[in-house]
Order: structure tokens, then C-alpha cells, then sequence
């Protein structure tokens, strides 16, 4: 196992490195037929079956193991039993977080980019298709196969799908059970709404606890605020689209109403003071540390939270309170990590054997016990799960019939260094009002517009495929 890295980067510089204009269960190899029955015989023809190639070299670009210690034993234990049974030899390569976008684009431009790329979601690999670095699954694999993963909408591009999903990354919050009951509120039954989750802070701040932990210095939580608030105005993921190519209108109030709402937990002293200048992690570890009643958090993380507190029996998981009237709202927001097959692979029927041979069902039940990690595949049994927290979140986040997509999955890199996390950080600062956040998605939405015509009209299809 080898592991690519590049100098230490924070995001933005990375999302700026990374050249973004915008931002199954198989059981058996992959054949072909050939030939029929020898020509001096008076038997009819038969079809046989190629056996795949055996003895090839492949190469697999992945990340994982940062956010979920496990992973890489997992990787390394597919790989060796892939070798066994084809006889071709997959090296993986671990990425640092910094170059994962960057380098597979900038090898792919080389025309030397591995057979296979792990790939974040929506913009995070998107417009590496639109490039024409990445190869549609479709015809490599079957179609019920890769459903299966549910690699999600956002992986799909014109009708053609372009990963396999892999282990679940969704959106919830979490919240400190017993420091709910100290408040005097309702333990099993969290804020639904906004005014109960005004309610509910009011009630925390008064027992003498921090209502909510958040840390904002490195920009990643405006990210997770505009995921959560920004959907309660919209009715699909499509609406996102049309606000990041400009089709629709930031400074209409109810886009920049989710900046409103940051504010007024803000101004209301609902967060941890010192929110503006600590980083995303640490502010999630005040939940962990018990400083803190509830906080913004993705899937992986969970449990991790939950041990630091001693118990998964103290965290519930809830769905962000409901302020807004678009069709998305109040819905558990559901995402995935995944992987891609290079359009240079040589390779690119043992790449598809080797991401089918990933979701079998006893591999993807070992993933789970290696890692803890919640696989997307639906031949995952739930019921192997125990932990009450994950199981909730298994069964809503991961496997709910309601989930809607992470929409700051969607928007261009331009907007997501200049308007999603500045916005939110000039709010807490009181430096700007929401109308001049909306002012600031708006004015850099058209800029993008304006410099990037080509990714705007494939911008455009892509709302199609999202209309759902």
C-alpha cells in the first residue's frame, strides 16, 4: 500500500489546485463470447466463453481511510483476494486529502491516470466526466448492479452513470440525549421545527449548556449549513443548479433566508462563542467532549462522537428542523463515497470486474466490520448493525424511504471559495447583513456564469438528470 501526498493545504487552496471550474452484488467475471464449434465437426456451433485476462497490472487511486480508520485493511485484503481468484494484480494507492481531485485530473491530462479513482460526489467528480477523463459505467457493469451501490443521482451525467457508491457520508445532526433531559425537554422526541428548535435552545442555554458546536475558521461547516438550511427553499436538487448557473436569484429572500437563520442562532448566543475561529473538527469534538447539546455532523463520524461520550445510548440523530416550505425540506439528506474507471484504463473490463467483485455481499458485510463504516449497497443486512445510533441512522440517513440528495455537492469550486463559507463567516462576525450574502452569491454566481460558458451549458443538462 502506497500513499500520494502533496504539501500540507487547507481546502481552499486545495479546491483551487484541483482545477474545478465548477466545483452489487456481481457474482461472476465478466465474458465475452467467441468462436463456435470447430469447422471439421458436424455438431452446430456453440458459443464458449473467454476467460478474463489474468496476469494484468492495475492501478487504484482511493481515500477513506482518513475519516474511517479501517478502510485501508479492507482495500488491501480485496485486493489480495481479487489477485487469487483472477490472477490480476490491483496496487492501490492511498491519496492524501489535499491531491484527490487535483492529481487524478492532473495525471488524466498526462494520459497517465490510473485504471481506477475513488471520487467524492456531484462537482467532486462531475466535471472530471465533463472532461472526458472518466468512463461510463454503463455496459461495463449492469445496470441493477450499479443501482445497487446507489452511487446516487448526483453520479449520473446525459443518462450515463459514473461511479459505484461505496460507504455512506450523509448529512444529520446529533444531539446529547441526556443533556436534553437536563433542559428539561423530551429525550426520544427532537426538534422537528424551528420554533421548537428555538425553543429547545432557549431551554439549554438557561440549564447552563451550549446549545449548538460549530467550528467555522476553515469554512467546511458553512459548507454542511448551506447543505442542511439552503434545501428548505428548494423543491430538488435541480432548483440548486439553477441558482449556482444563475437561473434562479440569490437575492430573492427565500435563497438567502439560510443565512438569515445562522444569524439568528448567532445573535441569540446559540453556538460556542470562539465558533469563527476554530476548524471544523474541533468543533465537532466539543459534542464528543460533552460542551456542547447537538451539532452538525456526517455519517462516518458518528460513532466515533457517541464513544467519547461513553455510550451510544447518550446521541440521538435528527433531521434539520424544518423553517422553509420547498419539498426538500425536513427530509434526511443522504450522500456517498464512490469509485470511477478511468477512460485510459487498458483495462477497464478487470476494473469493472474488480468494483463488482467490491460489492459482493459477503465483501460488503466485511466492510462494515472492518471499518464500521455504513455501506450504500442494498444487500447490506441492517440488522447486523447493533449500535442503536448507527441502526437509527441505517434506517434513516442510509436506507430511509425519504432521503433527498446534499446539494453543496452541486456548486462551483468559484462559489464555494468566494460566497458558501464567507458568507457564513461574515455572518457570525456581523460584518454582513443576509441581504448582502445574498448580494455575494449572486455576484459571484455571475462572474462564474460569465467565465465559464462551456461548464454552464453542461451545468444546465446535469438539472435534468436531477429533476427527481
Amino acid at each position: 500500500m502506497t500513499t500520494r501526498k502533496n504539501r500540507p493545504l487547507n481546502r481552499r487552496d486545495f479546491l483551487k489546485l484541483s482545477g474545478l471550474g465548477l466545483t452489487v452484488a456481481g457474482l461472476s467475471p465478466l465474458i465475452q463470447s467467441c468462436g463456435g464449434a470447430p469447422a471439421t465437426t458436424a455438431a452446430p456451433a456453440v458459443a464458449t466463453e473467454a476467460p478474463m485476462p489474468a496476469g494484468q497490472d492495475l492501478t487504484l487511486w482511493w481515500w477513506g481511510e482518513q475519516e474511517a480508520p479501517g478502510l485501508e485493511g479492507w482495500v488491501n485484503d480485496m485486493v489480495a483476494k481479487f489477485k487469487t481468484e483472477t490472477g490480476n494484480a490491483i496496487q492501490p494507492t492511498l491519496q492524501d486529502t489535499t491531491v484527490v481531485i487535483s492529481e487524478f485530473q492532473t495525471a488524466s491530462a498526462a494520459n497517465d491516470a490510473p485504471d481506477m479513482q475513488f471520487f467524492w460526489n456531484g462537482m467532486y467528480h462531475m466535471e472530471s466526466v465533463w472532461l472526458g477523463y472518466v468512463e461510463p459505467l454503463d455496459g461495463l457493469i449492469p445496470a441493477e448492479e450499479i443501482a445497487a451501490t446507489q452511487p446516487t443521482q448526483m453520479s449520473v451525467y446525459d443518462g450515463k452513470t459514473y461511479r459505484t457508491g461505496w460507504y455512506s457520508v450523509g448529512l444529520t445532526w446529533l444531539y446529547n440525549k441526556e443533556m436534553f433531559t437536563q433542559a428539561g425537554l423530551n429525550a426520544d422526541a427532537p426538534p422537528k421545527t424551528w420554533d421548537e428548535l428555538m425553543d429547545a435552545c432557549d431551554k439549554l442555554k438557561a440549564a447552563g449548556i451550549t446549545p449548538i458546536s460549530a467550528g467555522l475558521k476553515d469554512g467546511p461547516w458553512g459548507e454542511w449549513w448551506m447543505g442542511h438550511a439552503l434545501g428548505q427553499a428548494l423543491d430538488t436538487a435541480s432548483d440548486a443548479i439553477n441558482l449556482f448557473n444563475g437561473t434562479l436569484d440569490w437575492r430573492d429572500p427565500k435563497y438567502y433566508e439560510c443565512w438569515a437563520r445562522q444569524e439568528a442562532l448567532w445573535k441569540a448566543g446559540y453556538f460556542n462563542n470562539d465558533m469563527n475561529s476554530i476548524d471544523l473538527y474541533p468543533g465537532i469534538d466539543l459534542f464528543g467532549a460533552g460542551k456542547a447539546a447537538m451539532t452538525a455532523i456526517v455519517v462516518p463520524l458518528a460513532a466515533s462522537q457517541a464513544k467519547m461520550l461513553g455510550s451510544s445510548e447518550k446521541v440521538g440523530a435528527m433531521v434539520f428542523p424544518v423553517f422553509g416550505a420547498g419539498k426538500m425540506a425536513g427530509k434526511p439528506i443522504a450522500d456517498c463515497q464512490g469509485f470511477g474507471i478511468s477512460t485510459q484504463s487498458e483495462n477497464q473490463e478487470i476494473a469493472a470486474e474488480f468494483l463488482r467483485f467490491m460489492h459482493r455481499p459477503e465483501h460488503v458485510s466485511s466492510l462494515w466490520e472492518a471499518a464500521k463504516v455504513l455501506p450504500t449497497d442494498k444487500s447490506f443486512d441492517g440488522n447486523a448493525i447493533e449500535d442503536p445510533l448507527l441502526k437509527q441512522i441505517w434506517g434513516t440517513w442510509v436506507n430511509g424511504p425519504d432521503i433527498v440528495p446534499y446539494i453543496s455537492d452541486l456548486m462551483p469550486v468559484l462559489f464555494w471559495t468566494d460566497a458558501m463559507f464567507v458568507n457564513s463567516q461574515k455572518i457570525i462576525a456581523g460584518e454582513w447583513t443576509p441581504e448582502q450574502c445574498g448580494q455575494n452569491a449572486y455576484d459571484v454566481t455571475t462572474k462564474w456564469v460569465e467565465q465559464n460558458p462551456d461548464f454552464v451549458e453542461k451545468y444546465s443538462k446535469w438539472a435534468a438528470d436531477l429533476s427527481i
